[in-house]
Order: C-alpha cells, then structure tokens, then sequence
C-alpha cells in the first residue's frame, strides 16, 4: 500500500510539472534568425536580418529601436521583402495594421522608430520568410585606444521565441591579429557563444532563444580601423571595458557553475525516480503477470445456439437485461426499455389493462387501465414502476400512453430516483439469487481504473520518463487484460447469461428456422416482453408477419393483444424517447577573446526595445 501512494504522489508531481513546463504558443515562433552586419569605414552599420518564421493570426510584423542620439544618430535605408515573392512597397504614415505587402519605417506614435510589414495572416497561419535591411549611421564610438561597438539586436521586449539565432559582423577592414579584436556578448539564459571567425570577421550564435531576454554584442577593434568617426571621444576606455566584461564574464561563470550544479541534481533526481518508480513499476508487472495467470475466465458450463425457453420464471426483463450485459448497472440509455417491457409484463400479469381505442376523432390511442389486483405481490422493481404508473394515473381509473410520456416528462426528478432505485434493486436481487459477484465486481472495477490511470500517465511521462511510459503502458495492458478476465457475474449468472443470449438468439432468427413446433401466438406475447427490453421487437414483429401471415388481420385486442399492440403503436419506442428526455434534462440542470555569452551588459539598450506581430 505504502508503495502504491509512493508511485502516485512521485506521478502526480511529474504531471504537475509537466503542466508548468508547457510553453504557451503565442501565434509567432522564429525558427532561425539570422543577423547579418557590415561596418562601413564612416562608422556606421548596415544590417539585414533573415526571419524564417511561422506565423498564426497576425496582421502585422513588427520591431522598434529607442531613439538615443547619444548612441547613435538615426536609422536610414529600411527595406523589406519576403523571400522569392520580392520587395514590399514603403508606406509613409504609421499604423497599428499594416495591409500586406506594404511596410512603414519611421517613428510611430510612442516616439520610437518602428520597421511594421504587413503579413496579412490575421485568420490563416503560414510559414515565411522576411528579410528586413536598415542603416544605423555613427553606430561604433572612438576613443584613444579602440573602437567600440555596443549594439543590442534584440530588447528585452522581444515577443517573439527563436529555435535559432545568427549573427555575422563585418568589420570594416581586416586587423593585423585576432588577438587585436575584443568580443563579448550579453544575454541572460547565458546559451550564446561569440567568436572572432577571422580577421574581420565576428560571428555569435544562440540555441533556443526566449522571448523577453536582450541580446547585445561589445567589440572592441583597433582605433586604425576607422579614419573619421561621427562620435569621437577623447578618453581611453579599453581597459575600463575589459575590466567591466571580466566581472560580467566572472559572474556569468559562476553562475553556470550554479546551473551546470542544479542540472546535475536534477539529472541524480530524475535517475532516482526512474530507478524508484521504475522499481515499483516492474514489481507491479511481474504482480500482474502472475494474477493474469493465475485468474480463469468464467465461461459457460454449456453454451446454446437457440434457447426457446425462458431460462427463469423468477427473472423480469430488468433481470434479463442486467445479465446480458454482464451484471453491468442499468443506464439511462436502457432504462426506457425496461420501463415499456415492465409494463408489457405487468399487463400480462393482469396488474393493467392495455388497450388501443379510438377516441373522439376517430384516431386510435393507446390506453393504460389500473386494475384491482394489489401491487404488493410484485417484485420490488416492478412494485416501484407500477407504483410510478399508478401516481400519474392518480384517481382517474385510465391513462393514455401520451398523457404517460408527458408525465415522465414533466417529473423528471421522480424518472431519475425509479431509475437509480431499479438499477439498485436488480443488483441486490441478482446478487440474492447468486446470479451477481458484489466483490468480483468491485475488483473489477478497480482494475478498469487502474488501466485507465497508468495509461493516462504514460501519455504525460512519455517525454521526460520514457522507460516509465514503457512500463506504465506495460502495466496498463496487463491491468485492462485482468479486468477482462474478472467478471460480475457468477458462474450461475454466467449460465443464465448465456441462456438468455440463446432465446434473443432464437427470437432475432425463428422465421428462418426449418422447426416443425413453432411456438403459438399466446406464447409470442410473453416472449414480446422480452424482445422489448432487449430492443429487438420490432424485428420480431416482421418474422411473426411471415410466419403468421394472418395477424395483418387481426384489428381487435384478443389472443394477439401485445402483437397486435407492437405492430399498430409506437408503443416499443414511445418510453424509451419520453424517459431519456426526461433524465437528460435532469442532469443537464445540475451544476573578449569570445566565447559563451554572459548575462551583464543592458548598456546596449539604446538600439532595438521590441519585435512581435500585432
């Protein structure tokens, strides 16, 4: 027992987990983004940037820069196209949805500048990709000592996850070593990497970008690189830049020790719950192999093709009905048979009177009279459905079917409370006839739940625990196999079952029967009854017509009441309707040198605050 809470608390943790690990989809996913950046010798930057990115009800993609002369002087040169369809055409007036095909690049109404391109994909979704290009002019400062660029490609406003991110930076001439080129690079997940790739080249990269988080890049290059520079400072800065990067770098450092420490608890946590639970696991598989084994099947002592008997005086439709369908609860969706097979059966019992008349209007209607035998003989679930019909009848001595339906309608409470009590009662009374297995049931039932619970847990484990998946799926066949083996019934239900399967049987195929004996029509009205509740009456009533072609002319109520009854009135069907509709409404009311990036720097703000769509 101990174990089994342990096995469960460990998976419910790991479904929880699970949950909160999800990621919601925004519409907008960059499956690689691509910078690409040449310095030009004035100092300023040329940019294009490559967006291969699927895109899902939006109208409008979008970036933004702060505006900040101190750090640059402003952006020029914006063009956008989409990639093998062509350039897309300027619009100069800002707004908040761009039309497709069209782009803006200017200030918008927050002061900021904005590059918008309309993508008109507000009710589709598509993958494209964009390639949008702009100047930064008097991007890179110069001091005494070097040239600085600080530039940031994404704010921490970006709205917008990357599998992917490139970037390639051309300098504006090769330096003599690479030892001359200083390179850092900022980003709080810490999952980038910058390098020199040449003499004048700086390349970065970064796997599984978040949204949220800046990405900026520092490269310190040597002060001959540009002659004439917009932003000039007469200061040396170069070891004040090494100096602030070291401490970023150190504090980035340390923190992957941090992270790279968690990861290997977690890695030691999730090997223990797989040793732990899968522990648990194989010694339930092996359990539930040897109950497998060790559980016979119930079947027949002896099985029938035919069976032109009812296999049991004592048993009522309701009985038949909860042994066919192997001791399983009466449902609404059977119950509206149950309730006209009843009443077909109490009629034969002299318990009502049911007649087809015509009324007033020269139309004929089903009739149900009270009669005076006293209802108190019955067996109980029968008691509690002529009870029923005796308060909807009420003082009157008569009812019609329709007035019946309307009363189940109208007392849809009283049909829920006759329902559950009935279901109720056949199990206790089979259960007292040693048709019904109460605890063989309850284990069965156990074991359902136990299948359906591993199973669902396997779905959630499969892609973090896949040996547990394995073995909770392992688990989950065994426990549906061992439930399939478990019965409700008894060995004597079995048998009645099985009795009861044969006359069903008999009455679907009696016409086609080469039989010298067919049973008289007397014999049909009770064996109608349980055509009823079984819903093949009306099939029964076809083969009756083509073994007794004279019935077509029987059109009074006598020896063939119940036939000439099914064959003239939706009586069969008109409970079943009116009952389902009335339990349904019942329940519808109830409730420098490069390397990996490190997480300093911000000092790169003034460039890009945003990208997303709109």
């Amino acid at each position: 027992m101990k174990n089994k809470k342990l096995l469960f608390i460990l998976l419910f943790v790991i479904f929880i987990l699970l949950i909160f690990s999800t990621k919601s989809n925004a519409g907008l996913y960059l499956n690689n983004l691509d910078f690409y950046a040449e310095i030009d010798e004035n100092g300023n930057m040329n940019v294009t940037e490559t967006w291969a990115i699927e895109i899902s009800d939006t109208n409008t993609l979008y970036k933004t820069f702060e505006l900040d002369s101190s750090k640059y002087s402003y952006i020029t040169n914006v063009q956008v196209l989409e990639e093998g369809k062509g350039n897309f055409t300027k619009t100069n007036t800002w707004a908040y949805h761009i039309n497709k095909n069209y782009y803006f690049g200017g200030i918008n109404n927050d002061g900021d500048f904005e590059i918008a391109w309309g993508v008109g994909l507000e009710n589709s979704s598509a993958t494209k990709t964009y390639k949008i290009s702009y100047t930064v002019v008097d991007v890179v400062a110069k001091y005494n000592d070097c040239l600085e660029l600080y530039w940031q490609f994404l704010g921490d406003d970006s709205a917008i996850d990357a599998k992917k991110i490139t970037g390639t930076i051309k300098l504006p001439q090769k330096a003599n070593s690479k030892d001359d080129i200083k390179v850092w690079a900022h980003v709080k997940t810490l999952n980038g990497e910058i390098y020199v790739k040449d003499l004048e080249t700086v390349e970065f990269t970064i796997d599984n970008y978040e949204s949220g988080n800046y990405v900026e890049v520092r490269i310190a290059m040597p002060n001959e690189m540009i002659e004439t520079a917009q932003r000039t400072y007469n200061k040396d800065i170069l070891s004040d830049i090494i100096e602030e990067e070291t401490k970023w770098a150190n504090e980035a450092n340390a923190q992957r020790e941090k992270i790279q420490r968690n990861k290997n608890i977690a890695i030691t946590i999730y090997i223990a719950i797989i040793i732990i639970v899968g522990t648990i696991l194989l010694i339930k598989t092996i359990k539930y192999i040897k109950i497998m084994k060790n559980t016979k099947k119930l079947v027949p002592t002896e099985t029938f093709e035919y069976f032109r008997e009812k296999p049991n005086k004592e048993e009522t439709p309701a009985d038949a009905l909860f042994l066919y369908n192997d001791g399983v609860g009466l449902s609404s969706t059977y119950f509206g048979k149950i309730f006209s097979s009843t009443l077909l059966n109490l009629s034969l019992k002299d318990y009502f009177k049911i007649t087809v008349q015509q009324n007033e209007k020269g139309k004929e209607e089903t009739i149900i009279y009270k009669t005076q035998k006293n209802i108190d003989d019955l067996q109980y679930e029968e008691k509690v459905i002529a009870k029923f019909v005796n308060n909807a009848i009420k003082n009157e001595e008569k009812i019609t079917v329709k007035q019946l339906q309307k009363y189940i309608r109208d007392n849809s409470f009283a049909v829920s409370k006759l329902l559950q009590s009935t279901s109720d009662l056949v199990k206790q009374k089979n259960k007292s006839f040693n048709n019904f297995n109460e605890q063989m049931s309850k284990e069965k039932a156990k074991y359902i739940v136990i299948a359906i619970m591993y199973f669902v847990f396997s779905i959630f484990t499969l892609g973090f625990f896949i040996p547990i998946s394995i073995l909770l799926i392992i688990n989950s066949i065994l426990a549906g196999l061992i439930s399939r083996k478990l019965s409700n019934l008894t060995q004597k239900g079995i048998d009645e079952k099985e009795k009861w399967k044969g006359l069903k049987k008999y009455m679907e195929d009696f016409s086609l029967l080469n039989e010298k004996e067919i049973p008289a029509l007397e014999v049909w009205e009770e064996y109608l009854v349980y055509a009823t509740v079984f819903g093949i009456a009306d099939k029964v009533i076809k083969q009756l017509k083509v073994v007794y072609p004279q019935i077509d002319e029987i059109n009074t109520l006598n020896t063939a009441s119940y036939i000439y009854l099914m064959s003239h009135t939706n009586f069969n069907s008109s409970f079943s309707r009116a009952i389902n509709s009335s339990i349904s409404s019942t329940m519808s009311s109830g409730s420098g040198a490069g390397g990996g990036f490190s997480g300093g720097g911000g000092g790169g703000r003034w460039p890009e605050e945003a990208c997303g769509g709109r």
